[in-house]
């Protein structure tokens, strides 16, 4: 506190003020994205009576965990929630994979090799992150209709193998690795399989983390696509199982946040697991600039 004794004590307001407003703005950023996380964790362990009570009784009176065991049987205890929750994860991971996997060699392409109608190609794919699905999904309901793809999980995966953006991003990431390497490597004899393999994907360890938690996260919350194309319930993703869960008959609060419990569980712990690629992503990137 010895330096604050320096200062007019004009300045002080100036000189922490913005910091005290920056640390107001963060707080409430904060409470608006945690507490509607706590309300659902809360409300899904609380009888459905108490849920509706204002003000909201954060604490439970008692753990309701039966809201669990119906939000997992369902209305008619047939538990085809358990099927459609493997449903979205052999979804999900099938497209998170394939978009990483592809994403990654297409944008290395368009990074790093030169050749005739490069810039054209990369317009032409950036293009289409301008054409809303709902323009192509019925066309696309049709060719997968006539290629007997409907409700299966190749209906499911195989259009979204591979987006656009996934390719921007990793283009722009590549763009960015030093060509000095690469160029080292093939005057030792390294073919560019190799090369991809062993120098560009593990210094990708940032740019894959990001575009696989956003292409996991966008294919788990997608909704359209599996209402039209799995017409069984066997078939059903999560998204779709919530809204019939929701609507079949008289709302059961408690056991619908604990629906939304149960889904938000892969994506925390997706997060997680790569949540140490983005700590070390920065240092990386520095490194690579120095």
């Amino acid at each position: 506190m010895q330096h604050l004794t320096h200062l007019p004590w004009k300045e002080l307001p100036r000189r922490y003020g913005a910091g005290a407003l920056g640390l107001l703005i963060m707080g409430s950023l904060l409470a608006f994205t945690v507490l509607p996380l706590i309300f659902m964790v809360t409300a899904s362990v609380m009888p459905s009576g108490e849920i509706m009570r204002m003000p909201y009784p954060w604490i439970p009176s008692e753990l309701a965990f039966r809201n669990y065991y119906r939000a997992l049987a369902g209305h008619d205890e047939s538990f085809i929630f358990v099927r459609n929750i493997m449903n979205s994860l052999i979804v999900s991971s099938s497209v998170t994979v394939t978009t990483v996997i592809l994403g990654a060699l297409t944008g290395y392409s368009l990074a790093k090799f030169q050749y005739k109608g490069r810039i054209v190609i990369f317009m032409m794919i950036m293009a289409t992150m301008m054409i809303p699905f709902e323009t192509i999904m019925i066309p696309l309901y049709m060719v997968a209709t006539k290629l007997g793809m409907q409700n299966s999980y190749a209906g499911l995966i195989l259009p979204f193998m591979l987006n656009a953006f996934g390719v921007f991003m990793m283009r722009q990431y590549y763009s960015t690795f030093p060509g000095e390497f690469l160029d080292a490597a093939r005057v030792d004899g390294m073919g560019e399989i190799s090369i991809f393999g062993k120098i560009i994907l593990p210094n990708t360890g940032p740019a894959i983390a990001t575009l696989a938690i956003l292409a996991f996260r966008s294919q788990w919350d997608t909704l359209l696509w599996p209402l039209l194309i799995a017409q069984s319930h066997e078939m059903k993703t999560i998204p779709v199982y919530i809204v019939q869960f929701a609507a079949e008959r008289t709302a059961d609060y408690g056991a619908m946040m604990a629906v939304a419990t149960i889904a938000s569980v892969p994506m925390f712990v997706l997060f997680i697991a790569l949540s140490r690629y983005f700590t070390g992503g920065a240092a990386v990137f520095s490194a690579r600039k120095g």
